[in-house]
Order: C-alpha cells, then structure tokens, then sequence
C-alpha cells in the first residue's frame, strides 16, 4: 500500500456529522424501545420542612396513569451509591426549593404531566437559608479544603508600597445543554439497560448499580450521543435511578426527561461565590503576596466547593501565598462541576486584580504577567513539563494588535460608543486517566476495515472523530474504514469525558491498541521487517481475515514528576455605549497552548464554545434567587440570558505549537474546559480600560455602568 497523509493534525470534518444533522444519532430519548411509558416529576414548593401529607388519589384515577411514585411507596435505595444531590424520595424531609417528592407513570406524557398537577400536598415547613448575602459570614472551613500557606502575606501586604485588595463576586450560573437529562429505563429480568445522556460512561453504570443494590455487570448505560454536558453530565442525578425504579414497578420501559424549567433545580449548578484577592507587589512590579479567599456555599445535605483558587496557586511567581475557602450550608441544591470548574471564576477574579495592580503601577498589564513568570510550579516545585504563558501572550498580542491600546481609560471614542482593551491568562490540568480500548480488523480481498471501540462520551466535541483519526494512521486503514463504537459500557472501560481528560486518555488508548495490534501481527507473520510495516498491509500480504487486541492505558510514571497544564491568553475589544451602558465585545482572541491538536476544526469549535460561555457569564448569564421561598426567579431561556449572535463579535482562535510528550506519548492537552479560563476577566478588563468604571460582581450589566 502507498504511503498515506497523516490525518492527525489535520481538519477533518466530523465522522459522525451527517447522522447529527440528519437526525440519525440517537440522543437519551431517541432510542426505539417497544411499548415505553412516560414518568414526569412533581417538584416540592418549600425549601425547607417535611411533607406532612401528599394525596395522590385523584391523579391515581386520572386517565392513563399506571403508577404515581413517593416517598410512601418508593422502594429503599442505597443513598450513598454515588448519585449526586439526594432527592430520590427516600423520605419526607424537604431540603431545598424543587426538590423531587413524587413522579407519575402513564401511557402518554401529555397524560403523566396532567395527572401529576393533580398531587396535592401539605407541608410543615421550616425557615429556609437562602439568603447568601446574610449567610456568607456564618461560611466555616470546608471538610476537605484546608487553607494552603506559603511565605507570610499577612506581613507581605503590611509591608507593601502597591497594593490590591478586593472582593469580587460571581453569580449562580446553570448548565443549559441543549439536550436536557433524559432517560429511558428497560428491565430485562434482573439486569437493567439504561439509555442516558452520561460524561462518565462507567461511572454512571457503578453509581446506578451501587444505588440500586445491583451488581455493576447488572446495568448498561448506553449513551452514543449527548447534546452537551458542561459537567451536569459528570456525576448522576436522582432521575437516572427513579426512571429505573419506575420502570420496575410498572413491569414495562419508561421513559423521563427533564424539562428546561426543570433542569434549574434537578442537576446542580454553578454556586455563588465572594473571592477576596489581595496582591502586592515591589514598585517594579514584582509580587511579593497573593491572597485568594473564597466564600461560597453547598447544600444542606452535602458539601461541594469550586477550586477557585486553583489559578492562583500557579499562575504566578509570589514567596508569600495563601488559598482558602469557606462555606455555608444552604437549602439549595447541591452545586456540582461547570464548565472549567474554580478555574473559570477564579481567573475572573484574579486576573482582575492583576489588571488593577498593573494599572496602579503604570505598566502594561501583559508585562506585569511575564514579569512574574515562575520557572516551576509554585504550587508543588514541580517542574513544567511545558509552558506557553509568554507565548501565548507574545504571540497572542502581536496578532490582536495590542499596541492599539490605550493606556488610560476612556480616550478611545468611536462616535457614541467608548472601545476599551483587556487581557487575562488561564490555564487548566492536563492528565490522562486510565482506559481501555478494543481495536478490531477484518479483511475481505484487500479490503481491511477496522473497529474501535471503548467506552468513552462524546458530548459533541468530536470524540468519533479524533478516535477515527488516531486509528487510520496507527493502523494504515483510510478513514472512511474506520468504524467507531463508544458510549457503551459493555465496551472496554474508559475515562470520562471531564476536566478535559477525554481526548488524551481516549486517544493515547487507542493509539496503544493499534501499536499493540501491529506487533502481534508483525510477530505472527514470523518475518524481519526493514521498514515497519502497517496493520493493514500484514492483514493483506499475511492473507489474515481477522484480527483484535486490547490495551489498557495509563499516564507513565514519570509524568507524575512533572506539572502538566494547557495555558492561554485572552484578548478582548469591546464596546461600550454610552447612552445605554449595554457592552458588546466586538473582537476576542484566543492564544491556546494545549499541546498536540489532534483536529484543528474540531479544537477551534471547542475554544469557540469556551469563549462565548466565558462571554455570557461576564456579560448576562445569573441564577437570581428569591429570598422569600428559595426558588429561582429565572426558570427558563427567556430570564437566564445566554449569549446570541449579536452579542459575539468576530471570533479569532490561535494555537500556539508545542511538543510536550512527558504528560503523555501523544503529547495531547485538553481544551475543553480551559477554553473559558480567563475569558470573563479579558472582557471585565476591557470594560475598565473602555469606560474607567471597574465592576467586579459578574455580569456586567448596563445598570452597573450608567
């Protein structure tokens, strides 16, 4: 066979497109599973107290109805199984507004969501901690996050000539996948096949049957495709394990699924979160102290804490450093992961502050950073296994056109409309986490098609896609021959598709797999090769018709002795109407330093994502909180405002080129979540040099402004 053109690299369009946009791929609902009925939930109206009595008689009677479900009848799970946030009718106690107390089985959904309107309850309610505001200052340390110290700030900040030291505040926020949770249960004796929308494929299966009292090996999640995640998706919610309950008590599938309303209250969010950021530096710019302190909050049930300190242990070169959280239990739901979790939110804030700092010093803000470049991780003393900080902010400006900018706040005018420049860095883990792949190949003449198949998410990043990339070349089959099979779990375990792991640990397994094959095949031929020889061209000349291997992949030892980060560096033009204070950031670029991109399209999609969330958290999305009852006063898309296409100017992604194989034999970074690192300060930044007026509680909103 001739030499082909490596495909990892290079553009190439989604595997899995035509079935999407042809509605082909089968999303958590879409599977075609006979004679399935319909359960909808019914949600407390209290934050706090106890059900007193519920009467489900008149929705029992109501037409079509097989089944309503509470605390009453519910049979008795396992509640520390692994499902995420409580909720699975396990009792009469109320914990938080929305809470699930009951669901409803019927033939139709029309039927099930009439009938459950039809429940009534009575509660003994109790007073409710919803009030962050009042709470924040009850905030103790939390179970698992104790104050990490360097250096003394506390001396450091008294001795300092140029300071910095502010609160600045984020909002709740909630992921809005486009395909809401949703699940159809089957029962099939005693084992259970759960069609579900998970980013952790094996995680899903054990939580499921550890919470069920089931066997692992007695549960499938099946799950090809999901309509995005943002980490709602990473950890299972009570509605996994109740459309599994349901099913079994009616004797026939049942299918449940979330509504938008639904999802503020069913599947975590974002929590609130006070950061104080103290910084202090020498006259020249060199910082001497850096303190990062968080309140937030968690359930009353359960503790939760965003890392937002995380940037600032390592961003920075600083002797004197102190990170640390507190938190306040509240009738809430419990808060989960979102999308760059604390690194997001932390890198507002402290990107922020370094902003104001290098203003109060009279430098550049981008000099400010590179002044204070560490040679190792401060956080550990590890060496970097790469860094591409100063690239990406270099490499980064020189393409935006930073010089443009002017130094002082409001002197760049354009008609009625103030245009302002801002910067902030982010950064991100990067690790591989163990999976397995099985790689398969048939051949019939000289026709050899190959299959993939691990049990991996792809919640529309482009999983298929890179997988089917990395196979061709590992194994000289062209693309159109590579079949791939993954969000399964009776396929090889894998990682999940979290805390941008996916990609390497997936990538790197399959990559093992097809070397692995190959070598079985060079050895089963018995012959000396000069020149390695692919998969392909042994199952031909070796007229093999059928050939599998499995590896199971893990990070090298060796990678453990290093600090393994994606980087990057935001840029933000935006513009400020003067008369209305409404922001619209007309220019963003982002300078990503993630190492091998194994699709430059795919990837560029991802960091577009990541910018325009990171845009919509500095500019419109928040969870608002009614202090009276604890539930949201925003329950739909038409109150959470997320960015649309008048708010996103034009769009400019840069990778910056990097070799770094010590995290990994591929050298692959994720992306996902550090697409949104820093984002909201780049734009919180320009805002300031725009109009003069620093807002430090996100979202920017024009009554801040005016």
């Amino acid at each position: 066979m001739e030499d082909k053109k490596q495909l990892v690299g290079t553009p190439v369009s989604r595997v899995d497109g035509i079935l999407k946009v042809t509605g082909k791929a089968d999303y958590s609902t879409d599977h075609p599973v006979k004679d399935a009925a319909h359960a909808v939930i019914f949600k407390s109206t209290i934050a706090a107290g106890s059900i007193k009595r519920i009467d489900t008689a008149a929705a029992e009677k109501a037409p079509g109805v097989l089944a309503v479900i509470t605390h009453e009848n519910m049979p008795k799970l396992n509640t520390r199984g692994g499902i995420r946030g409580g909720a699975m009718l396990q009792g009469p106690e109320v914990t938080f507004y929305g809470q699930h107390i009951g669901l409803v089985v019927a033939e139709t959904f029309e039927q099930a969501r009439h009938a459950a309107h039809l429940v009534k309850v009575e509660y003994d309610p109790k007073n409710a901690r919803v009030d962050f505001e009042k709470l924040a200052s009850e905030a103790k340390v939390p179970k698992d996050k104790k104050d990490e110290k360097r250096g003394d700030v506390k001396a450091a900040l008294a001795d300092a000539t140029h300071k910095v030291e502010e609160v600045y505040a984020t909002p709740i926020e909630h992921h809005h996948a486009l395909e809401p949770h949703a699940t159809i249960a089957e029962w099939q004796g005693e084992n259970v096949i759960l069609y579900n929308s998970a980013q952790i494929v094996n995680g899903a299966q054990n939580a499921a049957a550890s919470t069920l009292g089931l066997k692992p090996e007695q549960v499938r999640i099946v799950s090809p495709y999901l309509g995005g995640g943002f980490g709602s998706k990473g950890g299972q919610w009570a509605n996994l394990v109740l459309t599994a309950v349901a099913a079994k008590m009616v004797k026939r599938p049942v299918k449940l699924a979330l509504t938008r309303q639904q999802m503020f209250n069913s599947v975590g969010l974002r929590q609130r979160n006070f950061q104080k950021l103290s910084l202090a530096a020498t006259p020249d710019g060199q910082l001497t102290a850096l303190a990062h302190e968080t309140t937030t909050h968690a359930a009353m049930q359960d503790e939760f804490v965003e890392p937002c300190g995380d940037c600032s242990k390592l961003m920075y070169e600083v002797p004197n450093s102190l990170i640390s959280y507190r938190v306040v239990p509240m009738h809430l739901i419990l808060p989960t992961y979102t999308r760059g979790p604390g690194k997001s939110t932390g890198s507002f804030a402290l990107e922020s502050a370094v902003d104001e700092l290098a203003y109060k010093l009279n430098m550049d803000p981008i000099e400010l950073r590179i002044k204070n470049e560490p040679e190792r991780d401060p956080s550990n003393g590890k060496p970097w296994s790469s860094r591409t900080t100063v690239q990406c902010l270099r490499e980064g400006a020189k393409a935006f056109g930073w010089e443009k900018r002017q130094a002082k706040p409001g002197e760049n005018r354009q008609g009625n409309y103030l245009v302002g420049y801002g910067v902030a860095c982010g950064t991100y883990p990067a690790n591989q986490r163990p999976s397995s792949a099985l790689v398969k190949l048939h051949r019939a003449g000289n026709d050899v098609t190959a299959t993939v198949e691990l049990a991996a998410a792809d919640l529309g990043t482009g999983t298929y896609t890179i997988l089917a990339q990395t196979a061709a070349d590992a194994l000289g089959v062209p693309l159109n021959k590579i079949t791939v099979r993954i969000g399964d779990s009776d396929f090889p375990s894998a990682a999940g598709s979290v805390g941008s792991v996916g990609a390497t640990s997936y990538a790197n397994s399959v990559q093992d797999a097809c070397v692995k094959l190959t070598d079985e095949l060079m050895a089963k031929s018995g012959k000396q090769f000069f020149v390695r020889p692919t998969a392909a061209q042994l199952m031909v000349s070796e007229k093999i018709n059928d050939h599998q291997t499995r590896v199971d992949s893990k990070a090298s030892e060796k990678a453990e002795e290093y600090s393994s980060h994606s980087f990057n560096a935001n840029f933000a033009e935006v513009w400020v109407d003067t008369s209305t204070g409404t922001v619209r950031v007309a220019r963003f670029l982002a300078a990503t330093g993630a190492g091998k991109i194994l699709n430059p399209k795919t990837a560029r999609s991802q960091i577009l994502g990541g910018v325009t969330w990171g845009i919509g958290m500095a500019l419109t999305e928040e969870s608002i909180v009614d202090p009276r009852w604890g539930n949201f006063v925003t329950r739909s898309l038409a109150e959470y405002h997320v960015p649309v296409n008048l708010d996103i100017g034009q769009l400019e992604v840069l990778f910056i080129r990097e070799e770094d194989t010590i995290s990994n034999k591929l050298g692959v970074k994720g992306i996902g979540e550090v697409g949104i690192v820093g984002v909201a300060g780049a734009v919180a930044n320009a805002v300031f040099n725009a109009t003069g007026k620093r807002v430090r509680e996100l979202p920017i909103t024009p009554d801040k402004l005016l």
